[in-house]
């Protein structure tokens, strides 16, 4: 069985893990953190691609390295990162729940007074690094509601299974899911 995918993202060669997720199927690992050359790439193309917008919006924690790196590149100062848990500092909590193709529980999201201020009646870039079966984004956009922001685009450096294809989603490049011998399906 092949233990790994080798594809081209943002002009880096990456070998991506495979993992089960099922019985006899499986996904490939994107993972960013600890990748400064892949995750300057990917913030860069991902802006060319990205509509206009006032603030970048997230969830903890594999969006967030791609998210200030897209925030530094565009030369703000800020963006909002939905929490998987309350934090002692975060009041007048807003709160969604997720399940997430890549997490083993359901987890809860939230952002506090101060995102929500960050985000009530701006136009808001939800960013992932991977978009799967869209429960991440559609948290994310419950929460962006929620505040009062105005969602003009959803985006990811990857996009998997039923997201391939979505117009409502701009990403990067296609990630196959895979059979249980490894082979792209």
């Amino acid at each position: 069985m092949k233990t790994s995918y080798q594809m081209t993202i943002a002009g880096c060669m990456r070998d991506l893990i495979l993992c089960p997720i099922g019985d006899n199927l499986y996904i490939g690992a994107f993972i960013m953190f600890g990748d400064v050359e892949l995750t300057e790439n990917c913030a860069r193309e991902l802006l060319k691609k990205a509509p206009e917008h006032d603030v970048l919006v997230t969830a903890e924690a594999k969006g967030i390295p791609l998210i200030c790196e897209m925030a530094r590149q565009e030369g703000v100062n800020h963006y909002v990162v939905a929490r998987k848990g309350p934090k002692l500092y975060m009041k007048n909590l807003l709160t969604t729940d997720v399940d997430s193709i890549t997490t083993a529980k359901t987890q809860t999201l939230c952002i506090g007074e101060r995102e929500t201020e960050m985000l009530r009646g701006k136009r808001v870039l939800i960013v992932d690094d991977v978009i799967s079966t869209g429960e991440s984004l559609r948290a994310l956009e419950k929460l962006v509601t929620l505040a009062g922001g105005n969602i003009v685009g959803r985006m990811a450096v990857l996009a998997e299974g039923d997201a391939i294809g979505n117009p409502d989603y701009i990403y990067l490049e296609p990630l196959p899911l895979f059979d249980g011998e490894g082979n792209p399906i």
